[in-house]
This record gives C-alpha cells, sequence and structure tokens, in this order.
C-alpha cells in the first residue's frame, strides 16, 4: 500500500442551476424570499408582497407578523433599481396601517427614505417613499425627525412633481409638518409658499383641499403672510371664492383669508380689490353653515384693528351681523357674536347696535345649549356694556341679567368671566343692580372667588365690589361665606386681581360686621404685609386697610395707636394695649374666653342698656349691694333680674361652654347721662372740655401729683377688678382709679357720646392723652385765633387744664 497523500483542495464549482421557477403559495414563503440574494427572486417577492398587502389591513398585520418590515426597510436602499422601486411599493402600503406605523418608528428608516426623494430617483419611488412618510408624519417623532434629517427641502421639490400622487403625499406630509412652529418658519424661508399656491389650481380636489389646510398653518406667521402677499396670495384665493364651481372650497379658503386679514396693510390691499364687497357677498347669500361662519370670522379677524372697524363701520357691517343673529344654525350665531365683540369696541358700533335691536338677540343667544355660543354671547354684552349705560339698560330691559347671573355657575371660565364683567358694567345703575341681586348674583358670586382662573378672578372681584355697595348686599354676602375666599385672594400676586380684591374689601369694610369677619379671617394681616412691600402695595391696597381699621375702632387703636376727632367710639370698643405689626388681634369674645392671666386688663366700653347683657356669674358673689349710693358700690356689677334667669335657663347651653355675653357697665351710662346734664348746658367750649376732664379724673381717682404718681394704686385696682370678675375684660365704668391710658380712653368715649370732638393717642409706658382743637387762646381771652390751636387734656394731675400743644408742659405730661 502506497503512503496517503493529502488530496488538493477543491475549486468552487463554477456551474449554474439552470433556471428553476419558483412559486411561493404562502406569505412565509414570500418573505423568507427576501433574503435572497438574487435579484430577481427580490424584485418578484416584493413585487408579490405589495400585492398582497393592498388587499387590506388584515394582510399588512400578517406580513408585519412574518418579520417582512425588516428585509423591507433594507432593499430600499438595494442598488438595483427595479428592487428599490418594488420594496418602496411593498413598504409604503404596509406604512398605512397604524401597527406598522409603530413597528417602523423602532427602526431608523427615515434617513434612508429622505435619501431617495431626489429628483433622479424613479417617480414610483417617489411616490411610495412620501406615502411612507406622510403615513409616519403624523407622529411627533417622526415629524422631528424628518425635519431633522432635512426632508422639508426635497418634499418642497416634490410638490412640483408631475405626477398627482407625489403631489399629494408631499403636501400631506407637508402639512402634518407645519403645524410646529419651526416647520412653518422653514417651509417659509424654503421657498414654499409658490408651489403650495400652484396647487390651488390643481384638477384634483383632495390637493385644493390639502393646499389650503397648509396656507392656513403657515399663515399665522407674520412673515409668511407678507410672502404670500407678495405672491398673490389673495388673488388666488378671491379667484375661488369667486368660482361657484368651488363652493367645497370656499369655507377653507376663507379660513386663510382670515388669518391674513389681521394686518391692517393685508385688509387695505383685499378692500381695494374688491374683497370686503365680495366677503359681505358671502355672509348675505344662504349658503351653508361653514361657509358664513367662517366668512364671519374673517370680518371678527378684521375688526381686531381699530383702522380696520372704522372701514367695516362705514359698510355698515353692523346690519349684516344683527340679521345674522337671527340664523338658526348656532356655528353662524357663534361667529357673529365673536364679530359684535371685536366690533364693540368701537363706540359709534356699540351705539348701532343698538338702534337696529340687535342686542335682545343676543341676550336670547346666552339661554343657547352650545358652550360656544354663550361664551361668544357673554363676551359680546361685556363689550356692548363696558362704559355704555343705555347699552347696559337695553340688556335689563331685555332680561339679560337673569341669565348673567345663571352663567356664574356656568363650567367654561371665559363665559363666567364675561358675565361677571357684564354684570359690573350693569351695575353702576342702581335700577338695574336691585334686580341683578334679586336674582341672587351675591351667592352665584362666591363660587367664581374660588376660581384658580385669573380673568374670573378679576371680573368677579370688580363685579362684587360693584354690588356689595348696598348693605343687604353686605349682609348677604357674610351669610353666603362669601368673605373667606375673598380675603384669601390678598395672598394673589397678580396685580389686578389684588387691586380689584382691596377694592371689594374696601366697600365690605363699610360694614362693621363684615369688617370683623374678614379681620377674623386675617385681612389685616394681610394688607399689612402688603402695604410693607415695595411692589405689591398700592393705593387700593392703603384704602382697604384704613377702611377696615375705620369700622373697627378696636383695632384701629390696637395698631395705630390713634384715633382721630371723627372715630367715634361706640358701644363693644375695647382696648387690648399696643399691638406688634402682624400680630393678630383677638376678638373681644376670645379675649373674653380666656383664663385669667397676669397681663394688662382688657378695657371695654359698653353703655347698652340690655338686662340681659350682664357679667358671668362668678362675679356676682363678690358684688355688694348693701348700699347702691356709694361711688364704690354703683361700680360693681349688677345682679341679673329673676325673669332673666328663667329666660337664660330655658336656653339650651354647651354643658362646657357658656354662650358669651357682654358685662353690663351702669357706672358708664351714669357717666354718660352725668356729662349731658352738667357739660352740655355750658356754653363755652373751652369750660366744657375742662368740666369733662374734671368729671374723668374724679371718676377715676381724682388728682394724682406727679411725684407721687409711683404711690397710685392703680395696678392693684385693677387686679383685684379682674378677680372680682374673673375675667381678664374690665367694664371702663367700674374703674374707680386709673392713670392717662384709662382716662384718656374714657375722656374720649364720653367726649363722643355728647357730640363733643376729641382724638386719642397712645403714648409708651401707659401713657394716653386727648387732643382738641379750640379757636380761642384761654379763658380771659376775649378775641379769636385765626387759625385753631391744639391743645392736650390734662386728666392726671390739674385735671381741666388745657396744654398748648408742643409746650413744655403738654411735652412731659406725653412723656415720662
Amino acid at each position: 500500500m502506497g503512503k496517503k497523500v493529502k488530496k488538493e483542495s477543491e475549486t468552487p464549482c463554477k456551474e449554474t442551476f439552470d433556471p428553476l421557477p419558483v412559486e411561493g403559495k404562502t406569505p412565509a414563503t414570500v418573505v423568507l424570499l427576501l433574503s435572497s440574494p438574487e435579484e430577481d427572486i427580490l424584485i418578484k417577492a416584493c413585487e408579490a408582497i405589495h400585492t398582497f398587502a393592498e388587499k387590506g389591513d388584515e394582510n399588512k398585520v400578517s406580513l408585519l407578523g412574518l418579520g417582512a418590515l425588516e428585509p423591507l426597510c433594507q432593499l430600499i436602499t438595494h442598488s438595483n433599481k427595479l428592487v428599490r422601486r418594488n420594496a418602496f411599493m411593498a413598504l409604503g402600503i404596509m406604512a398605512t396601517n397604524s401597527d406598522v406605523k409603530t413597528a417602523l418608528k423602532k427602526i431608523d428608516v427615515i434617513p434612508s427614505i429622505i435619501d431617495k426623494l431626489s429628483l433622479e430617483e424613479d417617480i414610483v419611488v417617489h411616490e411610495f417613499a412620501t406615502l411612507c412618510l406622510a403615513s409616519l408624519s403624523v407622529d411627533f417623532v417622526c415629524k422631528v425627525k424628518i425635519f431633522d434629517n432635512k426632508g422639508l427641502p426635497p418634499l418642497i421639490q416634490l410638490l412640483s412633481s408631475p405626477d398627482p400622487d407625489v403631489e399629494k403625499n408631499s403636501l400631506e406630509t407637508i402639512f402634518y409638518l407645519v403645524q410646529d412652529y419651526q416647520s412653518r418658519l422653514a417651509v417659509h424661508e424654503l421657498g414654499g409658499i409658490p408651489p403650495i399656491l400652484e396647487l390651488l389650481k390643481s384638477d384634483f380636489l383632495v390637493i385644493q383641499h390639502l393646499a389650503l389646510k397648509t396656507l392656513q398653518n403657515i399663515t399665522t406667521d407674520k412673515d409668511t403672510r407678507n410672502t404670500f402677499r407678495e405672491e398673490q396670495g389673495f388673488e388666488k384665493l378671491m379667484e375661488i371664492l369667486n368660482n361657484k364651481d368651488f363652493t367645497d372650497l370656499h369655507a377653507e379658503a376663507l379660513q386663510v383669508v382670515a388669518n391674513c386679514l389681521i394686518d391692517s396693510e393685508s385688509f387695505q390691499l383685499i378692500h381695494k380689490g374688491g374683497g370686503l364687497t365680495r366677503l359681505m357677498e358671502f355672509v348675505l347669500t344662504p349658503t351653508a353653515p361653514e361657509i358664513q361662519s367662517n366668512t364671519v370670522k374673517c370680518i371678527a379677524r378684521v375688526a381686531k384693528s381699530s383702522e380696520n372697524r372704522k372701514l367695516l363701520h362705514e359698510q355698515d357691517v353692523e346690519k349684516v351681523l344683527v340679521e345674522l343673529l337671527s340664523v338658526p344654525d348656532d356655528s353662524v350665531k357663534t361667529a357673529t357674536c365673536q364679530a359684535v365683540a371685536a366690533m364693540s369696541f368701537l363706540l359709534a358700533s356699540k351705539d348701532s347696535f343698538r338702534e337696529l335691536g340687535g342686542i335682545p338677540a343676543v341676550v336670547q343667544a346666552l339661554s343657547s345649549e352650545s358652550l360656544a355660543l354663550r361664551e361668544a354671547a357673554s363676551q359680546a354684552l361685556s363689550n356692548l356694556t363696558h362704559s355704555n349705560k343705555l347699552n347696559a339698560f337695553e340688556v335689563y330691559e331685555a332680561g339679560g341679567h337673569e341669565f348673567l347671573v345663571q352663567q356664574l355657575q356656568d363650567s367654561c371660565p371665559r363665559t363666567v368671566a364675561n358675565a361677571a364683567a357684564t354684570l359690573g358694567n350693569m351695575a353702576g345703575q342702581e335700577v338695574i343692580r336691585c334686580s341683578i341681586l334679586s336674582y341672587g348674583a351675591i351667592r352665584a358670586l362666591v363660587e367664581p372667588l374660588k376660581s384658580t382662573d385669573t380673568q374670573v378672578l378679576v371680573n368677579a372681584t370688580l363685579c362684587l365690589a360693584v354690588l356689595v355697595c348696598d348693605v343687604d348686599a353686605k349682609t348677604e354676602l357674610q351669610s353666603a361665606g362669601g368673605l373667606y375666599p375673598l380675603v384669601n385672594l390678598l395672598r394673589s400676586y397678580h396685580k389686578e386681581v389684588l387691586r380689584n380684591t382691596c377694592l371689594a374689601i374696601n366697600v365690605c369694610a363699610s360694614d362693621e360686621p363684615n369688617a370683623v369677619e374678614m379681620c377674623k379671617y386675617g385681612a389685616l394681616e394681610m394688607l399689612q404685609e402688603i402695604n410693607q412691600s415695595v411692589n405689591r402695595r398700592s393705593r387700593f391696597s392703603e384704602l382697604a386697610m384704613i377702611s377696615l381699621l375705620n369700622s373697627n375702632l378696636s383695632l384701629k387703636y390696637s395698631l395705630t395707636g390713634c384715633l382721630a376727632s371723627t372715630d367715634i367710639i361706640t358701644d363693644c370698643f375695647y382696648d387690648t394695649g399696643k399691638a406688634r405689626s402682624g400680630q393678630r388681634v383677638l376678638t373681644l369674645e376670645e379675649l373674653s374666653k380666656q383664663l385669667v392671666n397676669r397681663h394688662r386688663p382688657i378695657i371695654v366700653v359698653n353703655t347698652a342698656t340690655d338686662d340681659t347683657v350682664d357679667v358671668p356669674e362668678d362675679s356676682q358673689s363678690n358684688t355688694s349691694e348693701t348700699d347702691t349710693s356709694s361711688k364704690a358700690d354703683r361700680r360693681t356689677p349688677r345682679r341679673r333680674k329673676e325673669d332673666d334667669k328663667q329666660k337664660d335657663e330655658a336656653l339650651p347651653e354647651s354643658p362646657t361652654e357658656k354662650p358669651w355675653k357682654m358685662m353690663n357697665d351702669v357706672s358708664l351710662r351714669d357717666l354718660v347721662k352725668e356729662a349731658k346734664e352738667s357739660i352740655l348746658p355750658l356754653n363755652d367750649e373751652w369750660e366744657q372740655y375742662a368740666a369733662l376732664a374734671r368729671l374723668v379724673s374724679k371718676a377715676m381717682g381724682g388728682a394724682v401729683e406727679m411725684e407721687k404718681l409711683h404711690e397710685f394704686p392703680w395696678e392693684l385696682h385693677l387686679s383685684e377688678l379682674k378677680f372680682e370678675l374673673q375675667s381678664n375684660v374690665v367694664p371702663i365704668g367700674m374703674i374707680g382709679k386709673g392713670i392717662y391710658c384709662h382716662r384718656a380712653l374714657l375722656f374720649k368715649c364720653l367726649a363722643d357720646c355728647i357730640g363733643m370732638s376729641c382724638t386719642l393717642v397712645r403714648g409708651e409706658y401707659n401713657r394716653a392723652w386727648n387732643e382738641i382743637l379750640l379757636f380761642k387762646e384761654n379763658p380771659s381771652s376775649n378775641g379769636h385765633s385765626s387759625q385753631p390751636s391744639r391743645f392736650i387734656v390734662d386728666l392726671m394731675h390739674q385735671p381741666g387744664s388745657l396744654l398748648k400743644a408742643n409746650t413744655p408742659a403738654a411735652v412731659q405730661y406725653q412723656t415720662i
């Protein structure tokens, strides 16, 4: 046997199979053929898949499941033109299915598709490549990819393709792209306006519709509108509008016109070309509601310019609009109300609408079931009644205020805002305001005060400020729970909301119960904070705070330390001492319910004669009634009458807390009576003040020498009163030993009761004093000075002396 030798490696066989016909009877087989290296098989496989996919969505989904998508995406870049063409045909048809589109988003195929949009490529490739892009461009992510991969330039070029399908698919892709701002600008910059305008002449309605829809989007940009005008865009649109064969295009053409008429220059151009006359004809000629409504929208757009409004007024547009308000279609009436609202910025138009009887028709639209129509009608009425009393009365005569009150509870914030604005415009007339209130406007405004919509808040607060000038309205606002949301709006940083809120609070504060309630909700603290802010304070916030304080003198004295001669002390006034800035001053009831403490007592004024108002039961056991004629006993609380006891026993009481009642102050009533009887008969004003000072001093322990002031036992006396009453609140008439702050308060109280004028000023360290104005310099002077002089009333050391302000004696009295 010979030695085995390693065989030479065999060369590949160069012979090929004879042509073998292949028949694929199942989609799976054909999909497998997409991986063949033979071009003829690829051409036939792609063609078969295209034919199969054309038959319906079920087949497209089936091919997707068999894995046809990825090989097709690869084959669209094949070097063989026929393979590319057939692959694009199959891919384009499949891409129209939503499931396939979702799968395509995960494959980075968009750059490959865009690459084949060059003019050198086969027109069939253009058709199906653009079909793919049109299907994908509905998705935002795909739109961004098309834009980023420079898809717009070739698509704009293909708008001039000889193939209408290519035109249609390219335009549809552009239409979806220009819904984004950057694409709108790019189409303009890349010269896309002329080819899109040219497509308006297409023989195919679908292409014309797409061209108009695309123009609607891109003409929202000012620069694009300028180019559109330069390219005779208006003329081309007017050709469509003047052609009765193109009625299907009129609605969309008018929407493009509406965009372009925003500019005064564009409007002048179309007006000179007879465009305005044609628009009027569209309005007056009975046509499809959509065309009529779009025509009126054009008028509304035009009316946004003050110059254009004058031109429209000269064309008697108000007459046309009033006629359209009787059209039964809601979309037409909605557009008409919008146009009325726009035209109503012109005073002459406001009067024209009233004289033509248009206002009742707008009022009637308020009762429509259409949200859009109600909003447009309320906006029209808001503008019509703004600074126009005659129109406001016309709305009232038509019963519009009843509908408007109802609309304060509408689901649309714009409608609520408009209704509040209109009611505010109307409420300036008393007869209308009373009628508005009778329909429950105050309660209806409470919910809008809680809105998060800024315009609702602006209008609701302003409307409220006008309505609550009636006393009953203030009471209703409080009972409806409207004060809390109103006060809460003081937290707003929106200037107009804050301004109107302060305005409403200013009006509400003229009612004392309202003022007290608002202070409970922290209105004063918030206003203090606002008025300390450079950015937020205004004359309205300052006015609101002053009004609140003027309606609650207790708070005013506590916070400011000063009561003017015009601030008249009344029952329930109480002095808590000086409050710190930002500190909430408790109410008298809250203070009365506190346990007895070591702090200074709260001094209260009460001249009420109601016998049911009395001191707590606990204090009665310490009350002496043995000598009612003595001064000391006159200052102790009276026992409750037997019949009043029975009344109280009949009232249901909480087991833990008794109803709070104001303490009776017989001594103060006696002092008021004595002041009226002994001081008012005096003819000399100087002597009146001196006599009142002596009365106050006598009631509170008499004169005290300056050097012996520290020996005066006023603190012990007040502590004993607090213990006796078992309360931190002490009626001022019960104080038998008082110093500066107590005497000055009593002097102010008695002066106010008998009609004499004086101030009350708080100093430091329990000092307080009263200032008065007198023309006569001193008792022996026979003449009168030309200007009144200020005097400080001495109530402590030489009671009855009047110390001229700023003199050493006066300064010594005011300070330690």
